[in-house]
């Protein structure tokens, strides 16, 4: 008997099919829908946003491609320093000054620009707005009081012990102990060379003359030798220690990849059932390659720092343990899928275990080790910044220190550039290699 569209039951079962259909259809979004919902107020997202401090994020962002140059007065003493991120490092030496500070008889002048003007004296300080008028700021009873146009804007916070100002010419601050002006410049300053270097300031085409043709600023030494030494060993960005830094990430990286693939080969054979008729052995090695792959690479790191001390090299063997597991997991499978007609006729010359295994086995392997291990040399790469950090060893440890300080962030967005531009090496070097040794290019 031929059914028909017009048989009620073939109908019905259409039908019922098509409702399935359009019920998963609906379901499936409204499923979706209810989860970001649930998302949302589990992690309160709209206190989260009512919390945001959109003022602060921009000036976070400013700060990884600029500088600021604090102009700071100690109310006390009424001694007045003048530093480049505020860093002993970066102070001006007696004498110096930027063009847009002046001081004479106790009063010092600073010129944000576009009008902007704040004056320190022993009485207090004063900021000229231009479009808004005079701040003027005077010490009572050890307390801040502050006479201003009003109403007061939105951009001047007020408390009991400061008051705070911040426009698009700079910021400025006065507390009890101190008054200061923060003046931003884009660009990483000092980078090069510090203030009290005899090379800060000068030009590039000085900087080529000097190096050149120039007279020697120390007759010891040649001006060439002389500006890369003072590059190296600045004291404010430290190029030698960065560079020594990101040597020892790739160092950990390199012996932690290199060290769990030679311990994971061997034992990827007796993993393998083709190799190890036993279950006992087999499976115990699998259960071994779990583990140490099971426990993440950041847990192994803690434990290993506790038992080995801080050190480049504990993190190394942190990634070594991580890393065997999933060798020793790759290579087994890889050798259980081998072609067994190479190996047969290997055998058919007479060849013995060992060379059954050199001519017949790794042959067919060697593309999957190259592979997993120059693919893990670059995500170890990254791993190692991360680990690093906990072990106190690597470019990892700079950038947690520059983070901790909350104001270098010039310096944390530095290591990062260099993290990326690590990260890119490793991958084309990787990648020359493979080709090299895989496809023989």
């Amino acid at each position: 008997m031929t059914m028909t569209l017009t048989d009620p039951a073939l109908a019905e079962t259409i039908l019922q099919k098509l409702r399935r259909k359009r019920r998963i259809a609906l379901a499936v979004p409204a499923v979706i829908l209810a989860y970001l919902i649930y998302a949302a107020i589990s992690f309160d997202i709209a206190n989260l946003v009512q919390r945001a401090r959109f003022d602060n994020a921009a000036i976070l962002l400013s700060d990884f491609w600029s500088h600021k140059t604090h102009v700071t007065r100690d109310n006390r003493s009424g001694n007045v320093t003048i530093a480049i991120e505020g860093e002993a490092k970066g102070t001006y030496p007696e004498g110096m000054l930027p063009d847009w500070v002046t001081i004479a008889d106790g009063v010092t002048t600073i010129d944000l620009g576009n009008g902007h003007l704040i004056t320190y004296d022993d009485a207090g300080a004063r900021y000229d707005v231009p479009g808004y008028g005079l701040i003027d700021i005077r010490s009572e009873g050890g307390r801040p009081v502050m006479t201003a146009p009003q109403p007061i804007p939105d951009w001047i916070s007020v408390s009991q012990n400061r008051i705070g100002v911040t426009t698009d010419a700079g910021r400025f601050s006065y507390s009890r102990s101190k008054v200061e002006t923060f003046k931003y410049h884009p660009g990483w300053e000092l980078w090069f060379f510090t203030l009290d270097s005899p090379f800060y300031g000068k030009s590039f085409l000085e900087l080529v003359t000097l190096a050149t043709v120039g007279e020697r600023v120390d007759a010891a030494r040649s001006n060439l030798g002389y500006m890369v030494g003072e590059f190296w060993t600045n004291r404010m960005w430290r190029h030698g220690d960065v560079a020594w830094a990101i040597f020892e990430t790739m160092l950990m990286a390199f012996l932690g990849t290199f060290a769990a693939a030679i311990v994971a080969l061997p034992l990827s054979f007796i993993a393998a059932r083709n190799f190890m008729p036993l279950g006992i052995f087999r499976g115990t090695i699998r259960r071994i390659f779990d583990f140490v792959r099971g426990v993440d690479g950041l847990i192994w790191t803690i434990i290993l720092s506790r038992a080995f001390g801080p050190g480049p090299m504990t993190g190394a063997i942190a990634i070594a343990i991580t890393d065997a597991g999933s060798f020793g997991k790759t290579f087994s499978e890889a050798l259980e899928n081998i072609d067994e007609k190479q190996v047969e006729g290997i055998r058919s010359t007479g060849a013995n275990a060992t060379q059954r295994a050199r001519f017949g086995v790794i042959p067919q392997l060697m593309p999957v080790i190259l592979a997993q291990v120059l693919y893990y040399l670059e995500s170890n790469t990254r791993s190692a910044t991360i680990i690093g950090a906990i072990v106190g060893g690597g470019i990892g440890l700079l950038l947690t220190q520059a983070i901790i300080t909350q104001k270098d962030w010039e310096e944390v967005a530095y290591y990062m550039v260099l993290i990326v531009l690590m990260v890119m090496l490793m991958d084309a070097f990787s990648g020359w290699l493979r080709r090299k040794l895989i496809k023989g290019e």
